[in-house]
């Protein structure tokens, strides 16, 4: 990295190292005065967190943390209607989805995904996307409690399948996925006082409902295919860079969702509910 630094003149750099050295690899940039974007999560500890957070408002910086749901068209737009206030207020929130992780990451016996302590397992790398895009949508987790364990995937002792229950202030939510079944699917369903929203990732299609005994009704389908997303949050951070855009996603909200992850681990661990500071 120091040789790096010492040969290019650089503006901003993509953090994609295994979660345990982005907070510190992140101060070592952003002493550089460089932009960055770091990958999920933000950390596997809370360690040196409020540092780097002082440290960026000091250098005045721009950061965004790589939950790139944020960068689905029809999830953005089902957020903005949600928070117009078109369907009333939020008050629950139901998550569910999975895939075959072996199919997409074959390698995943020989990468950090297999320690949890390299920022492995479903939870620190693949369930807190979904809580991310949850609190995006209905606000910040205050309470949860939390069950997983490894059910299929070969050659790994991590956990594979995790259920999440939520309270985000009074809003109530579920979160549910695995890495083992056959189709990859997410689909979140909010339900409001008024109405409901819901998104689908397949077909990158939402859908709204306010009819009593009614049918879900369809608002709009992009095509998107499977880097989109990546390529949209990557145009997002150069606009951010340019002081024309705000983070996709905030340092701040990528600290509350790692808080949150932590949480979901230690619920497991204690078998209790957990509250999030």
């Amino acid at each position: 990295i120091e040789e790096s630094l010492d040969a290019q003149s650089f503006d901003a750099a993509i953090i994609a190292v295994p979660a345990p050295f982005h907070v510190p690899l992140s101060m070592q940039l952003t002493g550089n005065n460089l932009h960055l974007l770091i990958e999920k999560p933000l950390g596997t500890t809370l360690e040196g967190v409020v540092e780097l957070q002082q440290l960026i408002e000091e250098k005045k910086t721009q950061v965004s943390v790589g939950y790139n749901m944020r960068a689905l068209p029809a999830l953005a737009e089902m957020k903005d209607a949600v928070d117009s206030g078109r369907f009333g207020r939020p008050v629950e929130i139901i998550v569910t989805g999975g895939q075959h992780f072996p199919f997409y990451r074959p390698a995943y016996r020989e990468i950090y995904y297999a320690d949890s302590a390299m920022g492995g397992g479903a939870i620190q790398d693949c369930i807190t996307h979904h809580l991310n895009a949850g609190e995006w949508i209905v606000g910040s987790i205050t309470q949860l409690v939390a069950d997983a364990g490894h059910c299929v995937l070969e050659g790994v002792e991590v956990e594979d399948t995790v259920h999440v229950i939520t309270r985000h202030g009074t809003a109530m939510g579920s979160f549910s996925i695995n890495q083992h079944q056959p189709p990859n699917e997410c689909q979140m369903t909010v339900v409001c006082e008024q109405g409901a929203a819901r998104f689908d990732i397949v077909g990158q299609r939402w859908f709204s409902a306010t009819k009593p005994g009614g049918d879900w009704r369809l608002e709009a389908k992009h095509e998107l295919d499977r880097d989109g997303s990546y390529i949209r949050q990557a145009n997002r951070f150069l606009d951010q860079v340019a002081g024309e855009a705000e983070p996709n996603c905030s340092l701040a909200d990528g600290v509350q969702t790692l808080k949150v992850t932590l949480g979901v681990l230690r619920s497991v661990a204690t078998r209790q509910w957990v509250d999030i500071e």
